[in-house]
């Protein structure tokens, strides 16, 4: 089993590259934002636990988010492997994944990292704020402000999967054809 981290700055092109590589590589997309929603819809015993805590406007602890993402893994024994997007965030998530894993006698395959500047960042959050009229894309504090996140509890994650050996960083700039190929690539070589 094949296990990705679709990697890097919001605004990166994640969300643009999943589907391509879903679909190349029959890869299942581990979306959070989507798993939470996908089991309170279902009303599983996460997604009640999760759906209690939203409605209190309390963050869902990472040992829930983690929990669903290891029922999909065990759920989807048919598929060529994972693509994981949004998690991991942190150092802790990034060693709790790895936990998960080596239960399952599994690690990660590769981690493939869209990178742009910082400037490339506000561009491109604005323009789909623009488009997808995205008022949490709005706002340059708010832009600038998750930067600052990503820079101070995501980035660090970078170090520690080069010592790993499987950071893969690409180029993000280019047209979405350009960085589709070099992803693709460098998957390939991955496989």
């Amino acid at each position: 089993m094949k296990y990705f981290i679709l990697f890097g700055p919001p605004g990166a092109g994640k969300g643009t590259h999943a589907a391509p590589l879903v679909k190349k590589y029959n890869l299942l997309h581990i979306s959070t934002g989507e798993l939470l929603r996908r089991e309170i819809a279902a009303g599983t015993e996460l997604g009640r636990q999760a759906a209690a805590l939203i409605e209190k406007g309390e963050l869902v602890p990472d040992v829930v988010v983690e929990g669903m993402i290891a029922n999909t893994f065990a759920a989807n024994p048919h598929v060529a492997g994972f693509l994981l997007d949004g998690f991991p965030r942190t150092v802790q998530q990034a060693m709790d994944l790895d936990e998960m894993l080596e239960s399952r006698d599994e690690s990660v395959t590769g981690v493939i990292s869209l990178m742009i500047s910082d400037e490339e960042i506000h561009k491109r959050i604005r323009g789909r704020a623009l488009v997808e009229g995205r008022a949490d894309d709005a706002s340059d504090e708010i832009i600038s402000n998750r930067i600052r996140t990503y820079h101070a509890k995501t980035e660090p994650l970078i170090e520690i999967y080069r010592e790993k050996g499987i950071y893969n960083e690409v180029d993000g700039m280019g047209s979405i054809e350009e960085v589709q190929g070099r992803v693709f690539d460098t998957v390939d070589k991955l496989i």
